[in-house]
């Protein structure tokens, strides 16, 4: 990490998947000279295998954590077999959290019920394992807010990812304990609404994420997003708060911090 700059948390990315087969190791290094020093690499976005090759990468790189889940684009595709391959993925030392999991009721690549059944059982392996969970959500607000409040008798922790919804829900998962990560989505011109939002959270509650490889930043929007731009988001969270970037920063990383239970001082370089 280049001296000087402050050590940023990249909450969600897919840097396992094959988009980054070419270059992973200079994806990694540009990571680090951006100050990018930790990224939590989310499992389950696609097939069962990018959970395997998230936690393999952790393996290989000091600042890389993983999450273990089943996007619910692909609910329908998750057998008990498998939920049992999780399971025991789960137990890695360097998965942080469940998940990617949660509701899409944009798409409906899977049917809702069998959505809501697999949201369930990740939300269950989240209490058994003591573990944040990693939230998708669209298009599913009051669903996914019934289902966190309905598990673990309160003890459910976690964070909405991508958040992109309104303020009402923002108040429902902020009063439910959870954190909401902003991504690229906050600097897009038609996204007012969202940083009036942004603007509102609690920023002990506040985290930021790419979700590398998808929804690059402004200026580099139209190409494949990596982990060093998630400095874009930081700034222009920094803007609509009226804020230095280092309050930002500081407090998204600590939030990170608190919520995976991550050391700090590791960069995502070392091996």
């Amino acid at each position: 990490m280049s001296p000087g700059l402050p050590h940023l948390i990249d909450t969600h990315c897919h840097i396992q998947t094959e988009e980054f087969d070419a270059d992973r190791d200079a994806v990694l290094e540009r990571a680090a000279e951006a100050g990018v020093g930790t990224l939590i690499v989310v499992g389950g976005a696609g097939d069962l295998s990018t959970n395997d090759k998230a936690v393999s990468l952790t393996e290989e790189h000091a600042g890389l954590y993983a999450t273990v889940g089943m996007h619910p684009h692909d609910a329908k595709d998750v057998d008990a077999e498998d939920m049992d391959r999780l399971r025991n993925l789960a137990a890695h030392p360097k998965v942080v959290a469940i998940g990617e999991t949660g509701l899409d009721f944009h798409y409906d690549n899977s049917p809702r019920e069998v959505q809501r059944e697999m949201f369930e059982r990740f939300a269950g392996l989240a209490v058994e394992t003591r573990l944040p969970i990693v939230v998708h959500n669209r298009e599913s607000d009051r669903e996914v807010a019934e289902t966190i409040r309905g598990r673990g008798g309160g003890t459910l922790r976690g964070v909405i990812h991508c958040f992109t919804s309104d303020q009402a829900a923002a108040r429902s998962f902020l009063d439910l304990g959870f954190y909401l990560s902003f991504s690229g989505i906050v600097t897009f011109k038609n996204a007012d609404g969202l940083r009036d939002v942004a603007r509102r959270v609690p920023l002990d509650r506040l985290l930021i994420e790419t979700d590398a490889p998808f929804l690059a930043p402004v200026p580099k929007r139209g190409r494949r997003n990596e982990p060093a731009w998630v400095r874009y988001v930081a700034e222009t969270l920094a803007q609509v708060r009226g804020v230095g970037i280092d309050e930002i920063t500081d407090a998204a990383s600590r939030n990170a911090r608190t919520l995976f239970g991550l050391p700090s001082g590791e960069t995502a370089e070392e091996s």
